[in-house]
């Protein structure tokens, strides 16, 4: 049962507001995106934007109503499935003429699309009975892309009646958001990312949609966003023992791609899709085995035959050369472009602002941050309104956010409830204990940084979804916070959906001048620095578990150059010279990482 997409590439989740209206920018010239669902009041916003827009009636689901989280996120979904639906009833339509998005439609599709090629074949007819019988045929060819949603499972606030009460495990965030999607009328797929959330997982059997009708068919997918091909195959079991099925399992680099990087233990890309490409079959073989005894153990309609799962990778993919090689070498079934789209206004949601700094960015803009109060390593830029905010917060004397979503929340080392570490309450009390402590200047000036560093990312990654709308944060926060893969430093200026995929596919180029190593490439450049750093910080006062963990870095890294260095004879698309150079920088790459001296065992005194 393969799954049929007309675009090679998916456009993933960006933020909270990157990516929230991207459906009904996109999905009806067939490009399938990523909603991120969690953040309800930012979604209720939303809603009443287009309800107005549309000249519909918005009655407000507020915090009174029950299940109002869910109900929100429902509701929202069912609109934007709505108004996709219409555009691609509309879209089909259209005269075949110049300018008309149906013409767009087409001449977006890959070269090697065989509805492209009905297409070209129709544009070379005269007018007459054959070519409106060909338009017609297109016509039906038209389908929308995917409007999926994304689901953060460490992002899972439990929460609390107004009367102080608890409302129960199933009305925590990332639950009532899934059950939000799962009522919703959509037929696409929900991403579950960061890691692995028993609660979470453990609810997705609750709903019906997530099982196979008589057909074999699934009316809702799960895919995973994954780090590696272990990590695939336990959640998979996981879920498969409930009879749920992995419809699609997403590949991540761990630090170049954006938001949150869960960095690994060195693994690189390459490596784990070939353990993917390898081990494919053995994974859905024993999965499919478990799914259906679980199905026919709850009297559930089993799967006849296998269903299809698909490998999917994003992060750092900047040229279409790359984006091939992924497809052709790996046997990726589609690749991520995330950080370009950021450019794209007809695509994403930036505010002007942001937009403009975005665009005439330098590479050093770009940084991997401690700013994130869940603790995770943050890839960030440099110039945002959010960063200048933190900073004169600081210089007023009230560091910290007021905290008013509290989607982040974690730490109870002051309080019996969890609060943020990006707020203002846990800045005040841990920076009052540092004070107290009366540590050396230099130290208490580091752990000072080390606690104000931390952005509120609540606001500021909804703030640009609502300034492009014209709608007022409710809570009178505009800063915004944008959370770009290092890959962006490669692109400049503002460009159409059109010029973006027609860089996908290799039909123009975007890139800038800044020069730009292989994908592949600039991933090991970026683990080999953040080894660097980390062998910095904690040369003189490893433990023997810090040592272990440095040492299987160093140590994957040096198998990745090894396999890319095989690799690059595979590189066919690309010049002699292209394959030389890139050679080159895995030699210069070897020996820097060889010369990284690790903390021995007396030092870290195991």
């Amino acid at each position: 049962m393969s799954i049929p997409t007309l675009h090679s590439f998916h456009i993933p989740v960006m933020g909270l507001g990157f990516t929230v209206a991207t459906p009904i920018n996109v999905a009806r010239f067939g490009i399938s995106s990523v909603i991120s669902i969690v953040e309800d009041e930012l979604i209720e916003q939303m809603r009443e934007y287009y309800c107005h827009q549309r000249g519909e009636e918005f009655i407000p689901i507020t915090d009174k109503i029950a299940d109002f989280r869910a109900k929100r996120i429902t509701a929202y979904l069912n609109q934007v499935n709505t108004i996709v639906n219409e555009q691609v009833a509309t879209l089909r339509e259209l005269p075949f003429e110049e300018g008309t998005e149906i013409v767009q439609y087409f001449e977006m599709l890959p070269d090697n699309s065989s509805v492209r090629a009905i297409y070209n074949n129709m544009k070379l007819l005269e007018e007459g009975e054959d070519k409106t019988a060909l338009q017609q045929l297109l016509r039906t060819k038209i389908q929308a892309g995917s409007i999926d949603v994304n689901i953060m499972s460490k992002v899972d606030k439990h929460n609390f009646a107004k009367d102080g009460s608890s409302l129960g495990d199933e009305f925590s965030d990332a639950l009532a958001a899934l059950r939000g999607y799962a009522y919703s009328d959509l037929s696409s797929s929900v991403v579950f990312s960061a890691g692995y959330n028993p609660r979470l997982y453990g609810y997705t059997d609750q709903f019906k949609d997530f099982f196979p009708d008589e057909n074999g068919q699934l009316r809702k997918k799960i895919i995973l966003k994954v780090s590696d091909y272990r990590s695939a195959l336990t959640q998979g079991k996981i879920l498969a023992k409930r009879g749920i099925w992995v419809s699609e399992f997403r590949v991540e680099s761990g630090l170049n791609c954006g938001g949150h990087a869960f960095v690994s233990d060195g693994s690189v890309l390459g490596p784990i899709l070939e353990e993917f490409k390898t081990s494919k079959d053995a994974l859905t073989a024993e999965l499919f085995t478990m799914c259906n005894n679980a199905l026919a153990a709850k009297g559930f309609n089993t799967f006849s035959t296998l269903p299809y799962s698909r490998v999917t990778v994003q992060g750092g993919i900047g040229t279409a050369n790359e984006h091939q090689f992924l497809l052709d070498h790996f046997q990726t079934d589609c690749n991520g472009w995330g950080s370009p789209f950021l450019l794209v206004p007809e695509v994403t949601s930036v505010d002007e602002e942001t937009l403009n700094q975005l665009s005439s960015a330098k590479k050093e803009d770009y940084y991997l941050s401690a700013s994130s109060p869940l603790g995770v390593p943050f890839n960030n830029f440099r110039r945002t309104s959010s960063d200048r905010q933190r900073i004169e917060r600081i210089e007023k004397g009230r560091p910290g956010s007021p905290c008013i979503k509290k989607f982040l929340i974690s730490n109870t080392e002051f309080t019996e409830k969890p609060i943020c570490s990006a707020s203002r309450q846990y800045q005040h009390l841990k920076l009052k204990q540092l004070h107290e402590q009366e540590l050396p200047a230099d130290v208490l000036a580091a752990e000072v940084d080390a606690i104000t560093i931390k952005d509120c990312l609540c606001e500021g990654l909804g703030a640009p979804a609502l300034l492009t709308k014209n709608i007022s944060p409710a809570h009178g926060s505009s800063a915004v916070v944008i959370c770009p893969g290092p890959n962006l430093a490669y692109f400049s200026g503002v460009h159409s959906l059109k010029q973006m995929v027609d860089h996908i596919y290799g039909r123009t180029n975007l890139l800038n001048s800044v020069k730009r190593s292989n994908m592949f490439v600039n991933e090991l450049n970026l683990y080999a620095d953040y080894l660097k750093e980390e062998l910095n910080k904690y040369f003189d006062n490893a433990n023997a578990n810090k040592v272990r963990y440095l040492k299987n870095i160093k140590t994957n890294l040096l198998k990745g150059v090894e396999y890319y260095k095989e690799m690059s004879a595979s590189l066919k698309m690309e010049t002699d010279k292209y394959i030389d150079e890139m050679k080159a920088e895995l030699n210069e790459l070897e020996e820097t990482i060889m010369n990284m001296n690790l903390p021995t065992l007396a030092v870290a005194g195991a």
